[in-house]
């Protein structure tokens, strides 16, 4: 379970030197440190479970959602997110894996993102839709629809059957958020072949 330094100083108030008792319990291995004052207790917790509690608000989208959705075929090692308005981005790396955090359109960060409550740890991960545009977002301008397809099937290996059974209201509603070619070049791409 997930425990702030304040959580370990009311659990260890009984001993003379709390926070020695906390170091004590790192090097015992019975604590593992996720950031700066903050820690879990099990060596086993999903990488996932932690990402929006290292830096936040955040949310799991990018790579890591479109693999956890099945629209690209690699496992991605690395737990990646969203944030908005932090103006640059952050990479952590700890027991539980690599996470890195990037910044997307304040617009387009509260849509597309689902909650899931598990043995006491809350999740936040975009939507297949959300993180495909969020991923879109990022990557370099392209010039056209042929080179947007490019990127989305040969480049991010996007499986061309998921991509074609996205929720297209989904899509059209969150191209509207976002000020990017890319999602200007997807939302053409979905007005001419999905309507």
């Amino acid at each position: 379970m997930i425990k702030s330094i304040n959580d370990l100083l009311v659990k260890y108030n009984e001993y003379s030197d709390p926070l020695g008792k906390i170091h004590r319990e790192l090097k015992k291995e019975n604590l593992y440190t996720v950031v700066k004052g903050l820690y879990e207790t099990d060596r086993n917790t999903p990488g996932y479970f932690l990402s929006a509690y290292i830096y936040g608000p955040s949310y799991l989208s990018f790579e890591y959602a479109l693999y956890y959705h099945g629209l690209i075929p690699e496992k991605v090692v690395v737990y990646t997110s969203a944030t908005f308005q932090k103006r640059k981005s952050k990479k952590y790396k700890n027991t539980f894996g690599v996470f890195t955090y990037r910044d997307i359109p304040k617009s387009a960060y509260p849509y597309g993102i689902k909650i899931h409550v598990i043995n006491g740890y809350s999740y936040f991960i975009a939507t297949k839709e959300k993180a495909l545009c969020d991923r879109l977002y990022i990557a370099p301008p392209q010039t056209s629809m042929k080179a947007l397809k490019y990127l989305v099937f040969d480049d991010l290996r996007i499986d061309e059957d998921e991509f074609y059974d996205l929720n297209i209201e989904e899509i059209l509603f969150l191209c509207d958020k976002y000020k990017s070619t890319n999602i200007k070049l997807l939302r053409k791409i979905f007005m001419k072949e999905m309507m």
